[in-house]
């Protein structure tokens, strides 16, 4: 059966949409995320660590059991062949790193939409389709050619050569959400680490928000829950919060501190 694609009938009711981080392969840490039943999506940072094509189809199984949508964010390359073989394990949303001219936004869309809108994918008798047979009967090329068009293109905006064209950029048909990386930013102006300190960073920050939100793209933010409200009161209600590696990171530095700090007050240490 294909995946339902929750997070594309929240963008189209013009509803919040609430997602986090993972770039474990465990797919049972994506059950217990999906298990607390408050995010929409769980996104795969498959950017930040090694999988498998194996893991994609495991992953997009253990959101769709639990009745979260599943996102990847995808390298720079092989953008196309990462984006058909995700779409196939059962990824139902796209986010697109590095992107640094508009042909590279092009080549993002394209690489998820099918021939008909100007995309190069095509069908493939994977997962999505039920290998062929699902309870003996064939999923239709109808239901397929739906699917794919609901499928989420998010576009990583964090250059300077793109931001300096992003109204060219966001032109492109089919982008449903930009999210800005103040971080690649940063090294792409030649100031590393400075982030939203940077006057510049911050400017080219909210003229890709204001371009994207005069064309009904959504703007989509990372942050802590205690800065959410700065975004919100620049428009956005798309957010991706937390992962995997910061939580046990967290974790490992406060809950590692308080337990030597026992034992040193009982003289231990």
């Amino acid at each position: 059966m294909m995946p339902k694609n929750k997070l594309r009938k929240l963008l189209s009711e013009g509803k919040p949409t609430i997602g986090t981080h993972y770039s474990s392969t465990w797919a049972n840490l994506v059950e217990i995320i999906g298990n607390s039943q408050q995010f929409d999506y769980a996104e795969f940072t498959g950017q930040y660590g090694p999988y498998t094509l194996h893991d994609l189809e495991h992953l997009a199984r253990a959101c769709e059991l639990t009745g979260m949508d599943s996102m990847i964010k995808i390298d720079q390359e092989p953008r196309t062949f990462i984006a058909s073989r995700a779409i196939q394990a059962g990824f139902t949303a796209m986010l697109f790193a590095d992107c640094r001219t508009v042909e590279d936004v092009k080549s993002c869309v394209h690489s998820v939409k099918l021939i008909p809108q100007g995309g190069i994918n095509g069908v493939q008798y994977g997962r999505v389709m039920g290998y062929g047979v699902v309870k003996g009967q064939s999923i239709t090329l109808e239901d397929y050619v739906k699917h794919i068009d609901e499928i989420v293109i998010a576009i990583m905006i964090e250059t300077k050569t793109l931001a300096d064209d992003i109204e060219e950029a966001l032109s492109v048909p089919g982008i449903d959400m930009i999210q800005f990386g103040p971080s690649d930013y940063s090294v792409s102006i030649s100031h590393p680490g400075e982030s939203y300190k940077n006057l510049e960073i911050t400017e080219a920050m909210e003229r890709c928000y204001q371009a994207a939100k005069r064309r009904g793209i959504r703007i989509r933010a990372e942050c802590s829950v205690e800065d959410m409200q700065r975004w919100i009161n620049l428009g956005c209600k798309d957010f991706c919060i937390g992962s995997d590696t910061g939580t046990i990171s967290s974790w490992a530095n406060n809950v590692g501190k308080t337990i030597r700090n026992k034992l040193t007050e009982a003289k231990l240490l």
